[in-house]
């Protein structure tokens, strides 16, 4: 029997559907996308639940078409400035002398005992290491013998009024949200490899309204951010910088944009379309960059604090994975490098396999890593699925909505 999978993409610029299917060897493949523009939100939360309604139908009803099937439930993306990552510590007597399931689950509600506000949810819990007795850095303590259990965990948060308008918008479009996942944890799944979490990696995805970062060190996810800044700040400010209608400015941010002049030669002209009837004229190229340059490195600088925050900036062996529309603007890794100090490379969606040639994009890195995480990945967006034999702890973002709504 088939088993049909959705993943809604929510952004502050577009509204991304991929509808799939899980194959007999448990890989995931695309049947159909749809890709539509949507100004329901900003930086990432709903505004306009209308236009967010729109959007949502009509993505979804493009996906179905291209399918050949309709869908009823989904996996939707959380993003924006709202979202909180904090790291907590817990500690518990094993029971018995070893270290059993039932004293996993025990430590990790210890840990998660923590001061969250009542306007707040528990969108994620995601445990970084555990330690028995004096040994530390252990990855699946159970059958370990020892008489005290520790462990770190990582707590998304999500505040409750945006994931109310979220499911309003959803059920309006006739989608069922069967979960939450944090965009840049979908992002990772889609574009980073195993590897690359073991060594060090930290995705920054540049989006329309905010930049998502997440920070993985050992395997484990050891900081998330959201900054209220994006995409739509470059085209404001090229509007603002050049005098010309936003639209127009879009798409001279998209055809001719650079987020550093190094990569600009000095003989580069732009035509810009004049406002209120007049004239349009003649720039050079590098004007646009000294425009859109000091917002690039203003994004990466507030990054870079984050990553400090971090405590792992030293660690991160393979670099920076850059996600996100803003990503593709010319010289964007160059700068990155610049600033970051480390190698950093484009994030494309190359771990869901038969994704269409035209989605492999960094802008589509989201729907790809929520389409698999509805095929195969649902204890392991809560960080429970690679300890084993106790990922089947049920501690999902679904308890939460059926908790909460």
């Amino acid at each position: 029997m088939r088993s049909v999978l959705a993943g809604v993409d929510v952004g502050t610029s577009k509204v991304c559907t991929l509808i799939g299917e899980t194959g007999p060897d448990g890989a995931v493949a695309v049947l159909g996308y749809g890709v539509v523009p949507c100004t329901g939100l900003r930086r990432g939360v709903v505004v306009n639940i209308e236009a967010t309604v729109e959007a949502l139908r009509a993505a979804t009803t493009e996906a179905e078409k291209a399918a050949g099937m309709r869908i009823s439930n989904a996996v939707v993306g959380v993003a924006g400035a709202h979202i909180r990552g904090l790291n907590s510590h817990g500690i518990v007597a094993v029971r018995g002398g070893e270290v059993g399931p039932r004293d996993v689950e025990r430590v990790i509600e210890a840990a998660r005992a923590v001061a969250i506000p009542l306007d707040r949810q528990v969108l994620h819990i995601l445990p970084q290491q555990f330690a028995v007795d004096d040994q530390d850095g252990v990855r699946d303590p159970i059958g370990m013998a020892g008489v005290r259990l520790e462990a770190r965990i990582h707590i998304v948060t999500a505040a409750q009024t945006y994931g109310q308008n979220l499911y309003k918008c959803c059920e309006r479009a006739g989608i069922s949200a069967s979960e939450f996942v944090f965009e840049p944890l979908a992002s990772a799944d889609a574009a980073i490899f195993p590897e690359e979490r073991e060594l060090g990696v930290a995705l920054i995805d540049i989006g329309g309204g905010t930049t998502d970062i997440i920070v993985f060190y050992n395997g484990a996810v050891m900081h998330t951010a959201v900054l209220p800044v994006g995409g739509n700040h470059l085209t404001s400010d090229v509007a603002a910088g050049l005098r010309t209608p936003l639209t127009e400015a879009e798409r001279l941010k998209i055809n001719y944009g650079v987020a550093t002049n190094q990569v600009v030669g000095h003989d580069e002209t732009v035509r810009v379309p004049g406002v209120g009837g007049r004239e349009p004229r003649e720039i050079q190229r590098r004007l646009l960059g000294e425009i859109i340059e000091p917002r690039m490195e203003e994004i990466f600088a507030m990054a870079q604090r984050e990553l400090l925050r971090s405590g792992v900036a030293d660690c991160l062996s393979s670099g920076i994975v850059l996600a996100g529309g803003t990503s593709l603007l010319e010289g964007t890794q160059e700068l990155a490098e610049r600033i970051f100090g480390m190698p950093v490379r484009r994030g494309l969606p190359v771990n869901l396999k038969g994704m269409p040639e035209e989605l492999m994009k960094p802008m589509y890195t989201t729907a790809a890593g929520l389409l698999l995480h509805a095929g195969h990945g649902r204890s392991h967006a809560n960080g429970l699925g690679r300890f084993g034999r106790w990922g089947r702890l049920r501690m999902r973002v679904s308890d939460w909505v059926r908790d909460f709504f």
